[in-house]
C-alpha cells in the first residue's frame, strides 16, 4: 500500500466520503487511490476557489467535513478567499494540498511555494507529512482536528513522494472531543444582568441560530424584556413559519449603530463582540454603545444549546412562546425591486429549502422579509470575501440531496466563481441561481459614499459591469445549464416556480 492508498482508506474510516476536486501533476497517485478505492465521492471544480467554497457549503449542511484536492501552494492559494469565509463560519474542512517530492523541493522548481504558509492564514491546524508510513495517521489527525468544535479547517500538505512511496498504513478514526459548556459562572451572571431591568440585548451567532436553541432564546427573552438580536452573517440558520425570527445587526455602520444605540448591556451567546464591516472616518468601530456592560455567556467553540438551556433554567424555566406569525403573502406583481422580490421569495420558496445568499446590496431587506417563508436553512458568505455564494449553493446541494438549493446571488460576484455552474450540472444538482443583474458593483458605490470620496469618472467606470453587459443564460448555458431572463415580477414568479419543479440546475437572471 502507498500513501496515497493509506490517505483514502483512512479518510474513509474516519467518516470523510466526499471529496470536491481540482488535482494537479502532484495529486496524481491521490487521483489513482480515489479510483482505486470505492466509497469517496469525488466532485470535480473547475477552480479551486469552486472547490474551497463547496466544502463550505457541505460542512454546513452535513455537519462534517469534506475533503478538498489542490494543487500545490498556488492551488491553495487560488481557494483561499472561501477558506476565509469558510473560517469566519465555522466550517469542517480536510484540505489535502500537493506539494513537491521531499528531495525535489530544495531545486526550487516553478511551483514550488510557501505552502505552509499560505495554509496558516486560513486553518486551525496544518501538518506536512513526512513520509508514507506517517500519512494515513496524519489524515486521521486532520479529520479529528476538523471536527473540534464549533467546526475547524485542518489542511494536510502531501509532499508527492509521501504519496507513491511504499509503506501506507491505515489509521484508525480518532475520538473528537465533545464541545466545551458554558462555565456556570457565566450562566449565572446572565442571569442576574437579565434580571436588573436594565435595556439589555442578546447577541446570537453560530450554533445558537438552530431551531431548538433559539425557541429557548426567545422564552429567555419574553421572560426578562430582553432583545435578541444575531450577528449580521451567520453559517446556518434554521428560520421561516414556526421557527423563531431573529433580526440581524445591520452591515451599513449607520443601521448598526442605530439598531444598538438602546442597550444597557450586551449578552453574547456562541459570538465575540460585534463589530464594523470596515473602519470609516469619525465612525466607531462596533456598534456596542461605549457605555454598555459587556458579557459573553458562551464562546463560539461551546454548545450553545446547552448554554441557553441552562440560562432558561437559572431563569426558573420560563414557558414556551409561540413564534411571531405572519401570513404567507402573495407573489408580487409590477416591477423588480428588493421588497418586491422578498415577497415573492416568502410566497413561493418550497419547504425545507436552503438558502444560500451572496445578494449584497440588492439583498439587505430580505432576510427580514423573508420570515413568513416555508421552513428553511438561510447560509451567508462568513467572511465577506467576494465569491461565495455559487460554491456555497454547489456544497449544500452535494450534501442534502433532496432540498432544492436557492442561490440569491449578485452579479459582480459571481464572476468571481461562475464555475460553479458547470459543476452543477455535471453533477445535476437541485440549485436554483438568482442573478441581480444591476451591471454595477453598488456596494462598492456605498463605499465611496461612507469614507467621503467624490467620484469622478475614472472611479465610476471601475463600479461599472456594463460596456459590453454581462449575459449570464448564455454563460449558464455554455456550462450546461438551462436559465432565461425577468424583467418582471410576474415573468421571475413563473421562472421560479417552474425551477422548483425540475431535476438540476437552473439559472434566473434578474434584472434590478
Amino acid at each position: 500500500m502507498n500513501g496515497a492508498e493509506s490517505l483514502v482508506h483512512s479518510l474513509l474510516a474516519s467518516g470523510v466520503d466526499t471529496c470536491f476536486a481540482n488535482p494537479g501533476t502532484s495529486e496524481m497517485h491521490f487521483v489513482a487511490a480515489l479510483d482505486r478505492i470505492p466509497g469517496m465521492r469525488c466532485v470535480l471544480g473547475l477552480f479551486e476557489g469552486v472547490v474551497t467554497g463547496a466544502a463550505d457549503g457541505y460542512g454546513r449542511v452535513t455537519g462534517k467535513p469534506a475533503a478538498t484536492l489542490l494543487h500545490c501552494g498556488p492551488g491553495l492559494g487560488n481557494g483561499l478567499q472561501n477558506l476565509h469565509n469558510a473560517k469566519r463560519a465555522i466550517s469542517p474542512i480536510v484540505n489535502c494540498v500537493g506539494d513537491q517530492a521531499t528531495y525535489h523541493r530544495p531545486l526550487d522548481a516553478p511551483l514550488t511555494a510557501d505552502t505552509e504558509g499560505y495554509a496558516r492564514g486560513v486553518s486551525h491546524w496544518v501538518r506536512t507529512a513526512g513520509k508514507a508510513s506517517e500519512v494515513g495517521a496524519d489524515a486521521a489527525v486532520a479529520v479529528q482536528q476538523a471536527l473540534v468544535s464549533p467546526g475547524q479547517i485542518a489542511t494536510l500538505i502531501l509532499p508527492s513522494d509521501t504519496c507513491w512511496d511504499a509503506g501506507g498504513v491505515v489509521a484508525a478514526p480518532l475520538p473528537v472531543p465533545a464541545a466545551p459548556t458554558a462555565a456556570p459562572h457565566a450562566i449565572e451572571v446572565a442571569a442576574k444582568l437579565l434580571r436588573d431591568g436594565r435595556r439589555c440585548a442578546i447577541v446570537l451567532g453560530n450554533g445558537a441560530m438552530r431551531a431548538g436553541p433559539l425557541a429557548d432564546a426567545a422564552r429567555i427573552a419574553a421572560a426578562t424584556g430582553a432583545k435578541l438580536i444575531a450577528q449580521g452573517a451567520n453559517g446556518r440558520v434554521e428560520r421561516g413559519r414556526g421557527r423563531h425570527g431573529v433580526a440581524r445587526i445591520p452591515y451599513p455602520v449607520d443601521q448598526a449603530v442605530a439598531a444598538m444605540a438602546e442597550f444597557e448591556v450586551v449578552i453574547l451567546v456562541g459570538v465575540t463582540k460585534p463589530v464594523i464591516f470596515f473602519a470609516y472616518p469619525n465612525k466607531p468601530g462596533s456598534p456596542v454603545p461605549p457605555g454598555a456592560q459587556l458579557h459573553a455567556m458562551s464562546r463560539p467553540e461551546h454548545d450553545q444549546a446547552q448554554a441557553l438551556a441552562a440560562l432558561a433554567a437559572a431563569l426558573g424555566n420560563p414557558p414556551a412562546v409561540a413564534p411571531e406569525s405572519s401570513p404567507v403573502p402573495e407573489p408580487a406583481t409590477g416591477a423588480v425591486n428588493s421588497d418586491a422580490f422578498a415577497q415573492s421569495l416568502a410566497a413561493l420558496l418550497p419547504e425545507q429549502a436552503i438558502v444560500a445568499d451572496e445578494s449584497i446590496t440588492f439583498g439587505r431587506s430580505m432576510y427580514g422579509r423573508t420570515q413568513a417563508a416555508a421552513p428553511h436553512d438561510w447560509m451567508s458568505v462568513g467572511g465577506g470575501a467576494i465569491g461565495g455564494g455559487m460554491p456555497l449553493a454547489t456544497g449544500a446541494a452535494v450534501g442534502a440531496p433532496g432540498r432544492r438549493v436557492v442561490n440569491l446571488q449578485a452579479d459582480g460576484s459571481a464572476m468571481y466563481t461562475i464555475q460553479s455552474l458547470w459543476t452543477q450540472a455535471r453533477e445535476k444538482l437541485d440549485v436554483t441561481t438568482i442573478i441581480f443583474s444591476n451591471r454595477k458593483y453598488q456596494i462598492l458605490l456605498g463605499e465611496l459614499a461612507n469614507v467621503g470620496a467624490n467620484p469622478g469618472r475614472v472611479a465610476l467606470d471601475m463600479m461599472d459591469l456594463g460596456n459590453p453587459d454581462l449575459d449570464f443564460v448564455k454563460m449558464a448555458n455554455g456550462m450546461g445549464v438551462e436559465g432565461a431572463k425577468a424583467d418582471t415580477m410576474e415573468r421571475f414568479n413563473d421562472l421560479f416556480a417552474a425551477s422548483l419543479t425540475r431535476k438540476g440546475p437552473f439559472l434566473i437572471e434578474l434584472a434590478t
